[in-house]
């Protein structure tokens, strides 16, 4: 019997149901069959507690004693007929969804996005990204459909021996937001338990108050002359509204702390993804275009008060320690202008930068600058003056 197009490829042979896989094997009747083991012919109607394995190599199903009895001692070839891949024990798990080509399909998918782990924001724009993704969802394609295998697998290895710094870089970055969210989550619960604690216990202590207060009261007013009612009254509002002023006051202290404690726990988070970060490789893979630059941020320079300016540095002169004059002696060999802290070569300085103070001045261009701008200005002042004028005259 034919299969209907864009159903699995299925025969019969001799009463035998068979499915097509895209590896070019086919599935017999005795692998579908859910209840029965296709090496041992087992049945869970015999042994209610058997359990069935697969494993990623093959995707054949066989129950755990088959895969105690033929791999335990090591790897084995599978034996299912027709099927020469080479199993080993410790690869065999559960089938976690009903259908063998979901799972299979499943696990290509982890595997090809756990090597393909770009994220949105090394990309350059946005068209980068989604063809990035379009890219990576045809390899998947390929490999579920079995269309150019050899060529999508080499790929892959060459990408991944190429970029391994960024995969781990990327998986690094991944565990770290999965952790801080769980984290983020487990603390919000705890916030919200102690907020509905704080609530009830508030509740409970304002009922108590104010029984307390009405309590006392009426103790007073039992107690007391007839006129003594109204002030008794307006005592016990005051106690009152001082307890509930003392009590929002709290709020207001428990509500800031629990912000200083938010900001900290994201300041910490920050911290973490930017170190993770700067560990990404600067290759360009040849597989992933439109991939940004990451470029390794210069060390911070020392901290410079004069913003770059050397106070020891002169450009139009070097100072000498020395120079030939004899009105200068004098004040140079005098121990009486010595004790006084009087320096010559703080004056031989002086001297020199005030000789060659306007050096870096250009009068031409200043002055033409100063007599454009006076210009201008007096245009204006004609302008205003004139409007002025006409407005007198209506």
């Amino acid at each position: 019997m034919a299969s209907r197009e864009g159903d699995t490829p299925r025969r019969e042979e001799d009463g035998k149901v068979a499915i097509h896989l895209p590896d070019k094997t086919w599935l017999t009747h005795a692998t579908l069959d859910p209840e029965a083991c296709p090496i041992c012919k087992s049945s869970r109607y015999l042994n209610p507690d058997m359990q069935f394995l697969i494993n990623p190599e093959c995707y054949h199903k066989m129950c755990s004693s088959c895969v105690d009895r033929l791999f335990t001692s090591g790897p084995n070839a599978c034996p299912v007929i027709g099927c020469k891949k080479t199993l080993r024990k410790a690869r065999f798990r559960s089938q976690t969804f009903e259908d063998i080509g979901v799972e299979r399909e499943v696990d290509i998918r982890k595997r090809v996005m756990g090597i393909l782990n770009r994220r949105e924001d090394e990309f350059d724009t946005k068209l980068d990204w989604d063809n990035f993704l379009e890219q990576r969802e045809t390899m998947i394609m390929n490999l579920v459909t079995g269309v150019d295998v050899a060529k999508t697998e080499a790929n892959l290895r060459k990408y991944e021996t190429s970029n391994l710094d960024s995969i781990r870089a990327n998986k690094t970055r991944e565990s770290q937001e999965t952790s801080s969210f769980l984290e983020q989550q487990s603390f919000e619960q705890e916030q919200a338990r102690l907020r509905r604690q704080a609530a009830r216990e508030e509740y409970e202590r304002e009922q108590n108050d104010l029984i307390a207060g009405r309590e006392s009261i009426l103790a007073r007013l039992a107690a007391g002359r007839p006129g003594d009612a109204a002030s008794i009254a307006r005592e016990g509002q005051k106690v009152l509204l001082k307890k509930s002023s003392a009590r929002r006051s709290e709020e207001e202290r428990l509500r800031q702390k629990q912000a200083a404690l938010r900001g900290e726990k994201k300041g910490k988070t920050s911290a973490a993804l930017a170190n993770a970060a700067a560990r990404d490789s600067d290759v360009e893979p040849s597989l992933i275009k439109g991939l940004k630059k990451v470029s390794i941020p210069e060390p911070e320079k020392p901290y410079d008060p004069f913003g770059g300016l050397e106070l020891d540095k002169k450009d139009y002169y070097v100072l000498q320690d020395r120079y030939p004059s004899q009105w200068l002696e004098e004040a140079r060999t005098s121990t009486t202008k010595a004790a006084g802290g009087f320096d010559i070569r703080e004056y031989y300085s002086r001297t020199l930068f005030e000789a060659f103070a306007g050096l870096g001045c250009f009068v031409d261009e200043e002055v033409s600058k100063r007599d454009a701008a006076s210009q201008s200005f007096g245009v204006a002042s004609r302008g205003s003056a004139a409007v002025k004028q006409s407005d007198d005259v209506f």
